[in-house]
């Protein structure tokens, strides 16, 4: 069986060699191979392009979350009446 299996293996080696030979001499081959040359080289460059996104996404998130804090209005303290001015107080007879 083993025997077999190195047949078999053998015969699938040599057809796929032939078949790359095959590819390899049709015409447009050398062009489709460019072609996919550059696609490699255009998606590493992709790679190399988007590898900060998620540290400048993180910076962006807390940068937004900065400047949401100091957008929103503070709450006003509550007003005290000043001194001297306002009702009279409340206690005591009128003054004559």
């Amino acid at each position: 069986m083993a025997d077999g299996n190195k047949d078999l293996v053998a015969r699938l080696t040599d057809l796929s060699e032939g078949a790359i030979q095959r590819l390899s001499e049709a015409p447009g081959a050398d062009r489709a191979l460019q072609a996919l040359k550059g696609l490699g080289d255009r998606v590493d460059d992709l790679q190399r392009r988007t590898r900060g996104f998620e540290e400048l996404e993180k910076r962006l998130t807390k940068l937004e979350k900065r400047v949401d804090s100091l957008a929103k209005p503070k709450p006003k303290p509550a007003r005290r009446p000043a001194s001297g001015t306002g009702a009279p107080p409340k206690s005591g007879p009128p003054p004559k």
